[in-house]
């Protein structure tokens, strides 16, 4: 089960070479059938995507919560313009999950501590950009981050050869993954793009390295961004911190902070580590997080790539199963173990690694030990000793993904795909394997 691609191109069972450009370390299909290729996100509205809550509003209670809609914002942006124009904290406010940017997407967003009905007016009447209220109630309860049961995706596939073709193929892969389940890699957007340079921050946190860790998120100039960010990034490898910052673009907001620091701490003396801890701590803490996190990812993508070869949807001898909770499940006979992953009741998973997470036995187990070997790393290496908080213990995460109510209708403009899937995955994972190319 599973198709693996020698990097930059792969055979098919029926023995024909496809190039693909793939995900970070996300090396292997479920699927045989040939990609249908075209492009997405040619429009914002061609990739629509709506939370399926955990939970909906009970009509009364403290707290204020908005269904919105937006387009071409990060649920962050919306968030913080309702609380500046409230003039209230951001901490009052919570949501679910993220939704993409550059998408039309529907979700809930929860304000906190809204008791009167001044108050509740005064929601119901804000104006946010690029954002429509469709509905504002009121609950008892608060919403938290990760409060939600999945997303429904619609998305529109476009610049295919043959439109009808294309819709069959799709709709075969479509029903081919409601069995097995998709491989649930991390997508572009925990690396970045087209700066893919946040997992390479984390390798050198994990390698000790801090001024390394600094230098490419700083530094490290790549021909995807613009020219002037390119002299920005040469200048500081070339040890010009002044001049790097004066050329630095608007999108540089992070590293005019991590900058601004490090020149503070130069007119003190030689920069040593503790100036290069200072410029990470600059950070928000999230982004902190996100470094070793990416790292982690890369991994993970790497162990599911070679865990799919040994079957998706196949029960391995010591294999580590979780159910939907999360929850490991032991002292079931293979039999068992099989019909329950049959039915989507648990899945087999791959290590995010860390300091303490556990190998699975068997077969599967060494694989996730060569792999780790590989990079030259164990588990101690997630310390990060000189950034403790930056470290890992690690997880178990499910290696696939449920996938329900998936269909592909030919229109007029390309292949509209639409299907539902787990919170905490990416629909990339599952466009890819309808298109069999790179997916952002």
């Amino acid at each position: 089960m599973g198709l693996r691609i020698p990097f930059p191109g792969f055979k098919s069972r029926s023995g024909h070479l496809l190039f693909v450009i793939i995900m970070l370390n996300a090396n292997t299909f479920v699927t045989d059938d040939k990609g249908i290729g075209g492009t997405i996100r040619n429009r914002y509205e061609d990739f629509y995507v709506e939370e399926i809550p955990e939970m909906i509003p009970t009509g009364d209670g403290p707290n204020v919560w908005i269904w919105i809609e937006k387009v071409g914002r990060t649920t962050l942006d919306v968030v913080l313009d309702i609380a500046r124009d409230l003039h209230i904290s951001r901490k009052r406010m919570g949501f679910a999950g993220m939704k993409d940017k550059k998408a039309l997407t529907r979700q809930w967003i929860c304000i906190a501590n809204m008791d009167s009905e001044e108050q509740f007016e005064e929601v119901k009447n804000l104006d946010i950009y690029k954002t429509d209220f469709l509905k504002v109630v009121r609950s008892r309860k608060k919403l938290r981050m990760g409060q939600l049961k999945g997303n429904k995706f619609k998305i529109l596939i476009r610049d295919l050869s043959d439109i009808n073709e294309s819709a069959a193929i799709a709709n075969n892969v479509l029903k081919q993954l409601e069995v097995t389940g998709v491989p649930n890699y991390f997508g572009w957007q925990r690396f970045g793009k087209p700066r893919t340079n946040t997992h390479l921050v984390g390798e050198a946190l994990i390698q000790n390295d801090l001024e390394e860790a600094v230098r490419r998120y700083i530094g490290n100039p790549t021909e995807n961004e613009s020219k002037e960010n390119q002299l920005a990034r040469q200048a500081y490898d070339d040890g010009n911190l002044g001049e790097s910052l004066s050329l630095m673009g608007k999108g540089m907001r992070w590293e005019k902070m991590m900058i601004k620091q490090l020149i503070k701490d130069s007119k003190k003396g030689q920069l040593t580590d503790e100036s290069y801890m200072n410029a990470l701590h600059a950070l928000p803490k999230p982004l902190q997080r996100m470094f070793v996190h990416a790292y982690q990812s890369y991994l993970f993508n790497d162990v599911v790539s070679r865990r799919v070869e040994m079957g998706i949807n196949k029960y391995i001898e010591e294999d580590i199963i979780i159910d939907n909770g999360e929850r490991i499940v032991r002292d079931k006979t293979p039999e068992e173990y099989q019909e329950l992953i049959d039915n989507f009741e648990v899945n087999p998973t791959s290590p995010l690694y860390g300091t303490k997470v556990p190998f699975a036995g068997g077969e599967v187990g060494e694989m996730e030990k060569e792999v780790l070997n590989s990079y030259n790393l164990d588990k101690n290496d997630f310390e990060v000793p000189k950034m403790p908080r930056l470290g890992s213990h690690g997880l178990r995460r499910s290696m696939r993904f449920k996938v329900w109510d998936a269909s592909a209708t030919a229109t007029d403009e390309g292949v509209l795909c639409e299907f539902s899937i787990n919170k905490g995955s990416y629909a990339t994972a599952v466009l890819r394997e309808v298109m069999k190319k790179d997916v952002i």
